[in-house]
């Protein structure tokens, strides 16, 4: 197969290597160099396709000293990136890379496929038209914390990535900052021993205290419930502060559109305040 010069993002299995897309296995075994990750996990993959092709780490810790030297290659030769499973760049190193490469004039091309994130979603049974990807949370309860909350008030489903040894205080930082919400957690996906448990997080964080789970592990957590509707002394101090700089007429409809209350009240109720 001979395919046009340029950068390849090629995803990978997560678990199930019969989850790798003929065309991800074409394009890893026509590279003249692969970046990966960690070349011992992708010398195992390329073992299972019976190819040998040159690798050279990418990771976090190197990036910066090797990237140049990958985006000089790439208009003579094709360069793919993996990860060690699932898609490249999605909590892994790698968007510099596809900047830089974009930036230079080189060709990317996105061999998809399998992403762990979006196989808990399917799995969890929570909302899936609006989710927020949050990756791995900080280590350090202060910094962990701070992070959760500011996405509390987001209307969205939430997902993060964990490890087994911390997935019990994470579960229960999260009990903490955002309310006992239903949540999954999804483990060892696409493998042998696949599992989804779901509960609200209190009940989850309970669960695995005590016996934290092997595996790459995913927390799907459900958004917030419904917002109360705004109180009469919100609607007044929304219509004071429109007052300020508008006249009754304009405040009450910018009001009226910013808290979802009816014009024509909001409308009287100004000119009331105004006296």
């Amino acid at each position: 197969m001979t395919l046009p010069a340029g950068l390849y993002i090629v995803a990978t299995p997560i678990g199930n290597l019969g989850d790798l897309s003929p065309r991800a296995a074409q394009v890893l075994a026509a590279a003249d160099l692969i970046a990966a990750e960690d070349t011992r996990v992708t010398a195992r993959l390329l073992q299972h396709l019976g190819v040998k092709r040159p690798m050279t780490p990418y990771h976090d810790h190197n990036a910066d000293a090797v990237r140049p030297g990958i985006v000089a290659r790439l208009g003579r030769e094709v360069v793919a990136l993996v990860s060690d499973a699932g898609t490249p760049l999605i909590s892994d190193p790698g968007y510099k890379l596809v900047r830089d490469a974009r930036a230079a004039g080189h060709r990317v091309v996105t061999v998809p496929g399998a992403c762990a994130a979006i196989a808990a979603l399917t799995l969890a049974g929570l909302p899936t038209d609006r989710f927020l990807f949050m990756g791995f949370l900080p280590a350090k309860p202060g910094a962990r914390h701070a992070a959760i909350a500011e996405v509390a008030a987001v209307r969205a489903t939430l997902v993060f990535y964990e490890s087994g040894p911390r997935l019990g205080a994470t579960l229960a930082a999260l009990a903490e900052a955002l309310g006992d919400r239903e949540a999954t957690v999804a483990r060892e996906i696409t493998k042998l021993y696949e599992e989804a448990v779901s509960g609200t997080l209190t009940a989850l964080a309970a669960r695995y205290a005590e016996t934290p789970p092997k595996g790459e592990i995913v927390i799907v957590v459900a958004p917030p419930g419904e917002a109360p509707p705004p109180s009469a002394e919100d609607a007044d101090a929304a219509l004071l502060a429109a007052l300020d700089r508008l006249p009754a007429s304009k405040a009450a409809g910018e009001v009226a559109k910013a808290l979802g209350l009816d014009r024509r009240a909001l409308y009287a109720r100004a000119l009331e305040l105004k006296g």
